[in-house]
């Protein structure tokens, strides 16, 4: 009878090892799941919750980068020319910068030509900039999409620096990294949801780029937001990613110095929406806007809320930002807006990859000075590899324009396996247009782009 008792209690302690090891296991052990198939419309995220917003204990239940869902999709140039690519979407955990658990989404897109295994791949962030579900990438890139049509024309058009990768012959992650609420600016969710996008697409064996493909991240204007603070939190957050070089340029590195430097003046427009998704990550700061913020901030925040960056930008620009919050003295020093400027300020951080930072010496949307300062701070540490670039002939959009090629250059020499140049390299340029090879670069892919409409899959070079 003791002999009978003492296998049953064997037995269940034994049980309870074996489920609390494959507890902890997490996404070692877990499957992806089967692949539906594309939408024949897609729907935007307010009405594909069933993929966008998978239940609160699905989520909480799955390690940060598992996926949870995946779908094939089409991608297409503002919603109307398909690419001959292989895309999907899938659905994963990540966290927000509370680390509570929160879903996401990113578009995996591999070319159809050739290529070494693992592939290459390049985490792309592109400037979603706007408050609404719609806005965001995963919708806005796919054929017959309605968002270029809607006021999300940034996307599309930054789209072409991802199809600079694609030519190449290495996979691409875009991912939604404003989550699932629109969180416009709130950089440390941003970065999260992009290094669990990266753990997402090297999971997925589909995309050809495993666990130990080279990585590179790129990012612009609201895109540079979520690549320096995935670049800082790399070390802490997903060391086990293989990131070689990041590459950022119009930097939002001090949302309080944009503020500053947006008071009164045409951008105004678009750093009142990145106000509006600050809110929305960061509850004190809504709780203080919402007592604080005169009535023509509240219908500005109504009429703005559902719109994407190009209406957000045109409606009402030349507002006075600080002047609409009742305060006794400067708001942006009241305590929750402090505390928020500074979580979402970068530099506290050094990033532990070779770093390439580009900015317009006229940039009219975002401070130089705040760039300046930044690369100040990392270049302190002996450790630090890092580039950057001010350029003399562009403003904030052109910069991206001449900037664009020679950082996909420089990335292209990480993803080679090329040592960056230690230490820190500041340059200023007359235009970037003029870097050797750049030129050249965006030949190529422009070049690649049209041959795909002749059936030549990208990436065959």
């Amino acid at each position: 009878m003791r002999s009978r008792t003492a296998a049953r209690w064997f037995s269940l302690f034994a049980g309870v090892i074996v489920v609390a090891s494959a507890t902890m296991a997490g996404p070692a052990t877990a499957q992806v799941p089967p692949v539906a198939p594309a939408p024949t419309i897609p729907l935007p995220p307010q009405l594909d919750a069933g993929f966008y917003l998978p239940p609160a204990h699905v989520v909480a239940a799955t390690a940060p980068g598992a996926i949870i869902a995946v779908r094939q999709v089409n991608v297409a140039d503002f919603g109307l020319l398909p690419l001959d690519v292989d895309a999907w979407q899938v659905s994963y955990r990540s966290n927000n910068s509370r680390d509570e658990a929160i879903p996401a989404v990113a578009t995996l897109i591999k070319p159809r030509g050739q290529a070494v295994q693992p592939r290459k791949l390049l985490s792309v962030q592109l400037a979603e900039d706007s408050t609404a579900g719609y806005c965001a990438p995963s919708y806005a890139l796919q054929h017959l999409s309605v968002a270029p049509l809607a006021g999300q024309i940034v996307v599309p058009a930054e789209f072409l620096f991802a199809q600079a990768a694609l030519a190449q012959g290495w996979a691409v992650v875009v991912p939604d990294h404003q989550g699932p609420n629109s969180a416009y600016a709130a950089g440390p969710l941003a970065g999260r949801i992009t290094l669990d996008g990266i753990r997402a697409a090297t999971s997925f064996a589909p995309l050809e780029a495993g666990p130990t493909a080279p990585v590179g991240l790129y990012g612009y204007s609201g895109g540079s937001i979520a690549t320096g603070h995935a670049a800082e939190l790399h070390a802490l957050y997903a060391p086990e990613l293989n990131i070689v070089g990041a590459a950022e340029g119009g930097v939002g590195a001090d949302l309080g110095a944009a503020l500053r430097m947006s008071d009164n003046q045409a951008t105004s427009g678009l750093v009142f929406a990145a106000i509006i998704g600050l809110t929305r990550e960061y509850p004190d700061f809504a709780a203080y806007l919402d007592q604080r913020l005169h009535p023509l901030g509240k219908t500005l925040t109504a009429l703005k809320s559902p719109l994407c960056v190009q209406y957000q930008s045109m409606l009402l620009p030349f507002l006075d930002l600080t002047g609409m919050i009742a305060a006794d003295g400067d708001p942006l020093l009241d305590a929750p807006v402090a505390a928020m400027l500074d979580d979402t300020r970068m530099g506290k951080t050094v990033p532990d990859v070779p770093m390439f930072v580009w900015h317009s010496a006229w940039d009219e949307i975002l401070p130089l000075h705040a760039t300046d300062t930044l690369v100040d701070t990392y270049c302190r540490d002996p450790a630090t590899s890092l580039t950057y670039t001010r350029d003399h002939a562009s403003e904030h959009i052109v910069a991206e324009v001449v900037g664009g090629p020679a950082a996909l250059l420089w990335l292209r020499d990480r993803l080679d396996g090329i040592p960056a140049t230690p230490g820190c390299t500041i340059n200023d340029a007359g235009t970037m247009a003029a870097t050797p090879g750049a030129l050249d670069f965006l030949g190529d892919t422009l070049a690649a782009k049209f041959a795909t409409l002749f059936g030549m899959p990208y990436g065959s070079r």
